[in-house]
């Protein structure tokens, strides 16, 4: 695979690589079928995890590792979303706010998930490139997805917060195209959030038997 790792073409005097591209375009995609709370956005989500870290093995093994991660955590997702109860009269699933609790757990997770991913990073410099910023990114997309597996609305506040650290992380580090996907990723995440919070105020509303979808 290291025609992935190949220059693909230059944009404002930056290179941009195979994999960067390919696997962020799958980003793109998947967080536009998650706004449309489509089951697909966890199949292409697994598949831009398995491109990146196609990409990485053998030469990023950190990379590679986090990868494996989202792969897993796309998969539980999938689960998630297949066996929900809580379905729209559009078959889809219904976006609800987290309780009070779950906010703490998951700000709990992130903050400890952060420090712990970033000491082991700063252990072995091999697994990152910028380990505080890197944890707290990757610890962050976990989050979200985990968020947006339970159908909980502040998955686009999670997103939110790690495109305010990962649009300039990425410039500054050389992976352009990685910037310019987190500044669409901005826009996608506003106009997310406004559809699911309205969904969520609406609660799930049943399709009349014999109704089409």
């Amino acid at each position: 695979m290291n025609w992935m790792n190949s220059e693909a073409f230059t944009l404002f005097g930056q290179h941009i690589i195979w994999s960067d591209m390919t696997g962020n375009i799958l980003g793109l995609i998947t967080l536009a079928l998650g706004w449309r709370r489509s089951l697909w956005t966890w199949p292409v989500q697994f598949l831009s995890g398995l491109v990146l870290f196609a990409a990485f093995y053998g030469h990023l093994t950190g990379s590679a590792g986090k990868q494996a991660v989202v792969m897993a955590v796309a998969l539980y997702g999938w689960w998630q979303w297949r066996r929900s109860d809580d379905r729209s009269a559009d078959g889809h699933i219904t976006p609800r706010f987290a309780t009070w609790p779950e906010r703490a757990a998951m700000l709990a997770a992130a903050a400890a998930g952060t420090v712990a991913v970033a000491l082991l990073f700063t252990a072995y410099p091999e697994l990152s490139w910028d380990p505080w910023p890197d944890a707290y990114i990757f610890v962050g997309t976990v989050v979200a997805m985990y968020a947006q597996a339970k159908g909980m609305v502040e998955f686009w506040f999670a997103w939110l917060l790690v495109d305010l650290v990962g649009v300039p992380l990425n410039f500054a580090n050389g992976y352009a195209f990685s910037g310019f996907v987190y500044v669409i990723y901005g826009a996608l995440v506003l106009w997310g959030m406004r559809d699911w919070w309205l969904r969520s105020r609406r609660g799930p509303q049943p399709a009349l038997e014999g109704a089409p979808a």
